[in-house]
C-alpha cells in the first residue's frame, strides 16, 4: 500500500511541477475541419498543463439520433421543397497535394476524378435559401481493381465540425456479384467462389456505416452560406452531389388502400422460386455462400458440397446488402416468404430492411423482425397477427433487396457503450484506489474514500436495468444477450449490498465490465442465414418451404453415413502428388488448393494435395506412427526449431538457390528458424507491432507522436494529468534497442547478463514503478476506443480490429513506428518483433526438389499477393493476409500513411532465436518483472535471479541434445546468426 502511494505521489508530484512552467499553444493544427491533421512528427509539444476536457469514445459528441432528436425539438423539419445542387468539379478547397482532376471516368464527361492516396479531403462552398434538415445524395463511382477492396468511407463535416458521432464514418458501398457457375476440386465438391466488383456508376444517400439506421443521415441547415467538407480513404469519381429533404414513408395501412384505389388485385400466375445464392450482386464481397447439409436446401448432392445457402453469419453487420432480380409475368398482388435460418443466438431475433425494387414499400419492412428458431423455418413476410403483406409488382423486371440493419436496438447499444465506458472509468478509480492490492486486512468506506463511486455504480446499474427490460421488447422475448445482462446487473448489486467489500473485488468488477463488452458485440451483430425466396401470388399458398420429419430423418442418417467418409484423412498419403499439412481454417485451405491447381500445378506439373492439420500435437504423434507430409505451412515460429534439433526437418539453406529465397526477408525473421548452422524455416507471414495513436486526443492535448523514449517520459504526465496512460509495453524493444541480446553468439549462455541488459531491464521496470504506466490492461481495444488509454503498442491484430469494429474513429486514430532509442549517429534504433508463421519441409519427404519449388511458388510475391486478395474479397478485411514478403505486402490495399509506418519499423524487425531451452526466457522475465514491479525487489538482484533459471534449463537441455557433455564441454557450435544493421531491403518500397 505504502508502494502505491509513493508511485502515485510520484505522478502526481511530476505533474505539479509541469504544471509550473510555461505553457505553449502546442495544440495540433486543425486544418479547418473536423478530423485532426497527422501527428507523426518526431517529438512531443509540451504544452497547455492544464486538464483538457478529453472523451475519446466520443461522449461529448452526440449520436445521430440525439442531435436529430434536438434538432427536431427545436422546430427542424425534413418536409420542404429545399434543394441544393453542389457543382462537383467547382470545389473551393482541399487537402495540400490532393490528386483531384476533372475528367471522363466509365462514360462519364465532366466529373470529379478523386484518385485518393492517403486520406484527402476537398470542400464545396454553398448557398441554402431554406431552413430544413437535409439528406446528402451522391452519384459516385468506385475505383475498380485488383487493389481496391474495401468500401469508401467518408468524413462529412459542414461548417468545420461534424454534427454528430456517425458523420465521421460514412460508408459508399461497392457491388459484388459470385460467379454463376462454381469451380469443383478433385473430390467433386464446390469450391467457395470469389466475388467480382461489378461496381459502376451508383446514387447513393449517405449512411452511417455500422447499420444503426434505416433513413439516410440528415444534417440541419439555416439559410445562408456553408462549407461542406468530404475527407476519403479511397478513390472515387462523383458526378454529382444534392442536398435534399427526406421522402415520407407510409405505412402498410395507407400503402394498401392506394392498392385498392389503383384497382390492384391478385396476380394468376406460377410461384417464383429464387434461389438466394443467385444475387444479382451484395455490398460486401465478405457476404458468402455456405453449404447446407439438409436435404430441403437446394440445390443438394448427396455426399459433395454444394454452396447452397447464404452464410448468416458473415451477413451480419455494418450495411451488408443482396439483391435479386427476378421476372413477373403478369401485374398484381403478390406475397413474399423466405426459408431462412436464425438460429446463431438462443432466442435473439435478427433485423433487416427490406427493399423492393429499390424502395421500402411500407414503414413495416424498415426493421423486418425475424426470430429465433433452432433450425430452418419458412418464413412469410407478415404482421403480427399472422396476415400476410401484400405487394403490387408490375409485369417484367423487378427486384427485391435485404439489408442488415441495428436500428431498432441502436439506442441500446448506444447506452451500452457507454455502461461499459463507465464501468471501465470506475475500474480504475478502483485500481487507484487501491494501488492494485486487494489486502484484505485494509478497511474501506466507500464513501469516504472514493466519494460519488456508488452512487455513479448504482445510476449505471439503473440504467443497465433499463436497457435489459427494452431489449427484451424490442426482441419480442428473452435471449442469451438479455439474460447475460441480468446476470451482471445482479453481480453489481451484490456488490451494491455491502460496498465497503467492492474493493476487495477488483477482478469480479474487471469480470463485469467484460462480459457486458462482449454481449454488447453479440448485440451488434443480427445474422440471418438465407436459402431460397418465394414471390407468390397473393391468393395461392405457398411451396413447402421445411422439411418434413422424414426428411429430417433421412437427412440425418445420410449425413451420419457419409461422416464416415471423410476425404480428407491425414494418414491418407498420396505418393504421387506433394503432401502437404496447413494449421490454418479451411477458407485458408480451398484457396490456396484452388491457386496451386490454377498456377503451380499448371507451370511446373507437380501435383499438391493441401490438407487442413487442426492441432500442432497431431505432427507428433504422426510422426510417432512413421506419416508425415511433405510440407507443413502456417505453424508457429518456435516449432521449426524444436523439430529441426530432433532432426525431423530438412535444412532449406542446403538448396543451391536458398540465397535468393533469404534475401525476399528481412533478416531478423529468420532468427527463429536458425539451427546448427541451417535454417529449418521459411517465414510466411508476421505481426509486426506498431505504436496505435488516437490523433484526436493528442492533438488536444497539445501532444505530438513520441520518437524515441524519451518523449514517452516526457508525455506520461501530461496523460496522467487527465486521467489517461499508456498501454503496457513488452521487454523486447527495451533490450534490443539499448544493444542488449537474448543469448550470447555461440549460443550457450544468455545475453542479458550484461550492463546493457541490466540497463534495458531497469528501463522495462521502471516504466511501471516510476512513470506508473498500469500494470496491466483488460482490453487495450477498449481502452484505446473509450480513449483511457490513447496510446500504445500493439500488434497486427489490433488494426484488423479497429478498422472493422470502430468505424467511428475513421480518421481520428493512427500508427507509427515504436519508440526507440537514439544512437550516436542520430538515427532512432526501433528493434521490435513480433509473432511468425512458418512453413517447413519435412526430413522424410522423397519430394525435397519438388517441396523446395512449391516452397519458391508459395512465398514469392506474386503468389502471395494473389493469395492475400483472393482471402480478402472473399471474406472481408478481417482476413488481411500479414505477409512476410514486403513486395507481395505492399501491393495490398494499405492506406499509404499506414503502409510508410509499418515499412520503417519492417526495417527494425528482430526476432528473438531459439537457442536449447530457450522456452524458459519469457517465464522468467516476467517472473523478474514481477518481483521488482509488483514486489519491490531491486532490479539487478531479480534480473541476476532470472539469468540463473534460465541458463541452469540452457545447460540441461544443450546436455540432453549433444551440444555440450555432462562437464560443460562444447561439442557442437551453434554461432548465431548477427543482426544489427536495419534492412535496406524495404527502401524501395517507401513513397515518399
Amino acid at each position: 500500500m505504502l508502494r502505491a502511494f509513493k508511485k502515485r505521489f510520484s505522478v502526481i508530484g511530476l505533474a505539479m511541477i509541469l504544471a509550473l512552467l510555461p505553457a505553449s499553444a502546442g495544440l495540433a493544427e486543425n486544418g479547418g475541419g473536423g478530423q485532426p491533421s497527422n501527428q507523426e512528427q518526431s517529438s512531443y509539444a509540451a504544452d497547455n498543463q492544464e486538464p483538457v476536457s478529453v472523451n475519446a469514445d466520443n461522449s461529448d459528441e452526440p449520436y445521430f439520433h440525439e442531435k436529430l432528436a434536438e434538432w427536431k425539438q427545436s422546430g427542424a423539419s425534413s418536409d420542404h421543397d429545399g434543394s441544393i445542387v453542389v457543382p462537383v468539379t467547382d470545389y473551393a478547397r482541399t487537402s495540400e497535394g490532393a490528386h483531384v482532376q476533372i475528367g471522363t471516368v466509365d462514360g462519364k464527361t465532366g466529373v470529379l476524378d478523386w484518385r485518393v492516396q492517403s486520406s484527402e479531403w476537398i470542400e464545396y462552398e454553398m448557398n441554402v435559401a431554406q431552413a430544413g434538415l437535409y439528406e446528402i445524395h451522391m452519384t459516385y463511382r468506385p475505383v475498380t481493381d485488383d487493389n481496391r477492396k474495401r468500401p469508401i468511407l467518408l468524413n462529412v463535416t459542414l461548417d468545420g465540425k461534424n454534427d454528430f458521432i456517425e458523420s465521421k464514418s460514412i460508408s459508399l458501398d461497392r457491388r459484388w456479384k459470385d460467379p454463376d457457375k462454381l469451380s469443383l476440386d478433385a473430390q467433386g465438391d464446390q469450391i467457395r467462389p470469389v466475388a467480382e466488383d461489378i461496381s459502376g456508376w451508383m446514387t447513393a444517400s449517405l449512411r452511417d456505416s455500422g447499420g444503426a439506421y434505416v433513413e439516410p443521415l440528415e444534417w440541419y441547415l439555416q439559410p445562408g452560406k456553408h462549407t461542406l467538407r468530404l475527407a476519403s480513404n479511397e478513390p472515387l469519381a462523383v458526378s454529382a452531389i444534392e442536398l435534399a429533404g427526406s421522402e415520407p414513408i407510409q405505412d402498410y395501412a395507407a400503402v394498401s388502400k392506394s392498392y385498392a384505389e389503383a384497382g390492384a388485385s391478385s396476380a394468376g400466375a406460377e410461384p417464383i422460386v429464387i434461389e438466394a445464392e443467385k444475387a444479382d450482386w451484395k455490398s460486401d464481397s465478405s457476404i458468402s455462400f455456405k453449404y447446407d447439409s439438409e436435404i430441403e436446401s437446394t440445390p443438394y448432392k448427396r455426399g459433395k458440397i454444394r454452396y447452397n445457402t447464404i452464410d448468416g453469419s458473415r451477413w451480419s453487420s455494418g450495411n451488408g446488402e443482396l439483391s435479386w432480380t427476378f421476372e413477373v409475368p403478369e401485374s398484381g398482388y403478390y406475397k413474399i416468404g423466405l426459408r431462412a435460418k436464425q438460429n446463431f443466438s438462443s432466442n435473439r431475433s435478427s433485423f433487416r430492411t427490406i427493399r423492393v425494387n429499390g424502395q421500402i414499400p411500407f414503414t413495416e419492412m424498415e426493421t423486418y423482425r425475424f426470430p429465433y428458431a433452432s433450425g430452418w423455418q419458412g418464413i412469410e413476410l407478415s404482421d403480427d397477427q399472422e396476415q400476410p403483406y401484400f405487394f403490387n409488382l408490375k409485369k417484367g423486371t423487378n427486384t427485391i433487396s435485404m439489408q442488415v440493419t441495428q436500428a431498432p436496438v441502436k439506442p441500446m447499444i448506444d447506452d451500452l457503450e457507454n455502461i461499459v465506458s463507465k464501468l471501465m472509468a470506475l475500474g480504475e478509480d478502483l485500481k487507484a484506489l487501491t494501488g492494485g492490492s486487494d489486502d484484505e486486512n485494509r478497511t474501506w468506506k466507500m464513501d469516504q474514500d472514493l466519494p460519488g463511486f456508488t452512487t455513479d455504480l448504482d445510476q449505471t446499474a439503473d440504467t443497465l436495468e433499463r436497457v435489459q427490460q427494452q431489449l427484451v421488447e424490442v426482441n419480442g422475448r428473452k435471449s442469451d444477450v438479455t439474460q447475460g445482462l441480468l446476470t451482471s446487473l445482479k453481480d453489481i448489486r451484490s456488490m451494491l449490498s455491502d460496498s465497503n467489500q467492492i474493493p476487495y473485488q477488483i477482478d469480479n468488477f474487471i469480470t463485469i465490465q467484460g462480459k457486458v463488452a462482449d454481449l454488447l458485440q453479440q448485440l451488434k451483430s443480427q445474422p440471418l442465414g438465407l436459402d431460397r425466396l418465394y414471390v407468390v401470388p397473393a391468393d395461392q399458398p405457398y411451396p413447402r418451404m421445411e422439411s418434413t420429419f422424414f426428411e429430417k430423418v433421412e437427412g440425418s442418417f445420410v449425413n451420419f453415413f457419409y461422416s464416415f467418409q471423410s476425404k480428407d484423412k491425414l494418414g491418407d498419403m498420396d505418393d504421387d502428388v506433394l503432401n502437404v499439412w496447413m494449421l490454418r481454417g479451411r477458407d485458408y485451405i480451398n484457396a490456396l488448393q484452388e491457386l496451386a491447381d490454377a498456377d503451380f500445378t499448371a507451370k511446373t506439373g507437380i501435383k499438391v494435395k493441401i490438407n487442413l492439420l487442426p492441432d500442432t500435437n497431431l505432427l507428433v504423434l504422426m510422426n510417432a506412427a512413421d506419416i508425415s507430409p511433405d510440407i507443413a505451412l502456417g505453424l508457429p515460429q518456435e516449432l521449426p526449431y524444436d523439430y529441426a534439433i530432433r532432426n525431423g526437418l530438412y535444412d532449406l539453406s542446403k538448396f543451391p538457390d536458398f540465397n535468393t529465397m533469404h534475401q525476399r526477408f528481412a533478416p531478423g525473421t529468420w532468427l527463429p528458424f536458425f539451427y546448427d548452422n541451417g535454417y529449418y524455416g521459411v517465414p510466411e507471414t508476421q505481426s509486426f507491432s506498431m505504436l496505435y495513436y488516437r490523433k484526436d486526443i493528442l492533438a488536444k492535448l497539445g501532444l505530438k507522436v513520441p520518437n524515441t523514449w524519451e518523449d514517452v517520459y516526457n508525455m506520461l504526465p501530461i496523460l496522467q494529468q487527465n486521467n489517461l496512460n499508456m498501454m503496457t509495453v513488452p521487454h523486447t524493444p527495451f533490450f534490443y534497442q539499448n544493444g542488449a541480446e537474448y543469448f550470447t553468439q555461440d549460443g550457450l549462455q544468455t545475453g542479458i547478463g550484461t550492463e546493457a541488459g541490466y540497463k534495458a531491464f531497469k528501463e522495462w521496470t521502471d516504466l511501471y514503478n516510476v512513470y506508473a504506466v498500469p500494470q496491466q490492461v483488460a482490453s487495450f481495444y477498449q481502452s484505446f476506443r473509450s480513449g483511457t488509454v490513447p496510446i500504445g503498442i500493439a500488434d497486427f491484430s489490433m488494426y484488423i480490429q479497429l478498422m472493422v469494429a470502430a468505424p467511428e474513429l475513421n480518421g481520428y486514430w493512427g500508427i507509427a513506428p515504436v519508440p526507440g532509442v537514439q544512437q550516436q549517429d542520430g538515427e532512432v534504433a526501433r528493434w521490435m518483433g513480433g509473432m511468425e508463421q512458418a512453413a517447413v519441409i519435412f526430413k522424410r519427404t522423397k519430394k525435397a526438389s519438388e517441396s523446395w519449388e512449391f516452397l519458391k511458388w508459395w512465398t514469392s510475391a506474386d503468389t502471395q499477393e494473389a493469395y492475400g486478395s483472393d482471402l480478402e474479397t472473399l471474406n472481408g478485411l478481417t482476413f488481411r493476409w500479414n505477409t512476410s514478403n514486403i513486395e507481395a505486402f505492399v501491393h495490398l490495399p494499405w492506406r499509404q500513411d499506414d503502409l510508410n509506418a509499418i515499412l520503417e519499423q519492417w526495417r527494425w524487425y528482430k526476432e528473438i532465436p531459439n537457442v536449447p531451452g530457450s522456452y524458459f526466457l519469457e517465464r522468467e522475465l516476467q517472473n523478474a518483472w514481477n518481483r521488482t514491479v509488483v514486489d519491490g525487489m531491486n532490479y539487478r538482484s531479480s534480473l541476476e535471479m532470472a539469468i540463473g533459471e534460465i541458463e541452469r534449463e540452457m545447460q540441461r537441455k544443450m546436455q540432453e541434445f549433444g551440444i555440450t557433455d555432462s562437464q560443460g564441454k562444447v561439442l557442437r557450435k551453434q554461432e548465431l546468426p548477427e543482426v544489427n544493421k536495419p534492412w535496406e531491403g524495404v527502401d524501395p518500397y517507401v513513397q515518399k
